[in-house]
């Protein structure tokens, strides 16, 4: 497997990690881990458990529908012969997606509130359910980057396990980054929370038209057969 194959399921797990939903979820998570402000040890492991806990949630989805893909023997030829195909379309939706042009007024969001309140009443350990349930929280543009972009480059990849892993620890490196503000720097903590903020839209604007450029390459290249 190629080094660009891995960085590409990383950057995917960030721009998810700041899509809507799933940086509100990144937010409630920071603002549970922040209970333990002053204990940087268990800061860390709060963080380190809830990193664990989406990460294992995004493997088990994305080695179960992967495996699945490619255990079936017809749906696995059709995925060997006509993905390049599918892949340029795909592209260019989620690029749309992820420019609000289609898919902005829609919302996947499946927390419970009771989950966000048992959260702020629990020890450490809690973190771990917490991010395997926030990883749940689908939004048109993590969706659209998971079951879009992910699935389609891990069934190309033929890894079930690798690459829904680098992933779903990219969707963390937010809490990941402000558990270690919060245990050994708290005075850059707002600093850091602007930024990303700020940052959220040129990524995701960034990576829109990216993904539509790259969508209409494979287009041309594989659907009409056009060389460049």
């Amino acid at each position: 497997m190629t080094w660009y194959i891995l960085a590409s399921a990383l950057w995917l797990g960030i721009l998810t990690a700041i899509s809507p939903c799933p940086l509100a979820t990144n937010i409630a998570a920071i603002s549970f881990i922040g209970r333990q402000i002053g204990n940087y040890k268990g800061v860390l492991s709060a963080g380190f458990l809830y990193t664990l806990g989406r990460t294992f949630t995004y493997v088990l989805l994305g080695a179960g529908i992967t495996a699945g893909l490619l255990a079936t023997g017809e749906v696995s030829r059709f995925l060997q012969k006509y993905l390049n195909e599918i892949l340029g379309p795909c592209l260019i939706l989620l690029g749309m997606v992820l420019l609000n042009m289609i898919g902005a007024g829609l919302s996947f969001d499946r927390l419970h509130h009771r989950m966000h309140k048992q959260a702020e009443k629990s020890g450490v350990w809690f973190a771990l359910p917490v991010g395997a349930v926030f990883a749940l929280s689908f939004c048109p543009v993590s969706a659209g980057l998971f079951f879009g972009a992910l699935i389609p480059l891990a069934v190309k990849s033929n890894d079930y396990f690798i690459l829904p892993l680098i992933y779903g620890c990219g969707t963390a490196m937010p809490v990941i980054l402000f558990a270690f503000l919060i245990a050994f720097g708290g005075e850059y903590l707002g600093k850091a929370f602007n930024c990303l903020t700020r940052l959220e839209l040129w990524f995701r604007y960034t990576a829109g038209v990216l993904f539509i450029l790259a969508g209409i390459y494979y287009s041309l290249t594989h659907i009409y057969g056009l060389s460049f």
